[in-house]
């Protein structure tokens, strides 16, 4: 489930603007009421994280929640990212085999 549903625009830096801030607020609980069976819930990159689990350092909380509960979190697939990921290579030895099992279980 995305943070916001529409394209928040550019950065002049390049990137992605952050996503509108009511989005999240006036359309996740209510999603997610009316999709209780859904599981896991894959919360992808910053914005999401910080606002499940408040201002969580993304690597930490990769390593320690992946999985956990309902949430399987994992890090923005992005070319921005490319360098998080070869620094945190326990990432592709860890998380997403364990992923791979639970869609599998889930199928």
């Amino acid at each position: 489930m995305a943070m916001g549903f529409c394209y928040p625009g550019r950065l002049p830096s390049g990137g992605d603007a952050p996503p509108q801030p009511e989005c999240a607020s006036l359309w996740h609980a209510a999603l997610l009421t009316r999709m209780p069976q859904i599981e896991p819930v894959l919360l992808v990159g910053g914005y999401v994280l910080r606002r499940h689990l408040g201002n969580a350092n993304m690597t930490a909380a990769v390593r320690a929640h992946a999985l956990a509960g309902s949430f399987v979190l994992l890090s923005h697939p992005s070319w921005r990212t490319t360098a998080w990921e070869q620094n945190n290579s326990w990432r592709g030895a860890e998380v997403l085999p364990r992923l791979k099992v639970e869609v599998a279980r889930l199928i």
